[in-house]
């Protein structure tokens, strides 16, 4: 089995530096023009599936790379984005909102990061991210499929753990970019990353 795992292209959201989670922000311009430039990138590689998280821009993102392919889509809540709670909408930048404990421990510690009022916690997306890989992997009708996986930054760096054995180091060198591709290969059960945050389009168009 080998999984592609994507982070959906950019939103005026992701532009702004606002908490997204999980409501359905669509994709801007040039996160459309991201998703495309990936379809062109990718489209020699054969598919046999797309799972998407239920949010519009990561079904946009799967829809625009996967152009032309007429392949099924499955949409699954356990790679749908980290809740923020009462707290999405809040910009990271000028917040007076957010606490400072919590924008230092997003990005430098999030395995301890604090729960957001009515959100989740990394620790959650990691439980839900586990269930979701270890489903794929006891489905026969996967073992040798090639399966495209449309998700979100925080969530696809939580599905990203189970291929590594410190569960802690959640962004593993950064918050992937938009339209980033995580390479996963399966065999026996065991899965191993090929290739991170691979870009399949030309960062200076």
């Amino acid at each position: 089995m080998k999984l592609y795992i994507i982070r959906h292209g950019e939103t005026s959201w992701n532009k702004q530096k606002k908490l997204q989670g999980q409501r359905d922000i669509m994709l801007n311009d040039a996160g459309i023009r991201l998703a495309e430039l990936t379809g062109e990138g990718m489209k020699d590689i054969d598919f046999d599936l797309v799972i998407s998280s239920p949010l519009i821009r990561a079904k946009q993102t799967a829809e625009l790379v996967m152009a032309g392919r007429h392949l099924p889509m499955i949409t699954d809540r356990r790679i749908i984005e980290l809740s923020f709670g009462d707290w999405e909408g809040e910009c990271v930048r000028d917040s007076k909102v957010l606490p400072a404990d919590f924008i230092d421990k997003f990005y430098h510690d999030p395995y301890h990061c604090m729960r957001a009022p009515g959100g989740e916690s990394f620790q959650d997306v990691l439980k839900r991210t586990e269930d979701f890989y270890q489903s794929l992997v006891q489905n026969k009708a996967y073992e040798n499929a090639t399966i495209f996986i449309s998700t979100h930054g925080a969530a696809g760096r939580c599905l990203l753990a189970n291929f590594y054995d410190d569960k802690e180091d959640i962004w593993r060198g950064g918050i992937p970019k938009n339209c980033s591709v995580c390479i996963v290969e399966v065999k026996d059960g065991v899965g191993t990353v090929l290739e991170k945050d691979k870009i399949f389009y030309d960062e200076a168009e």
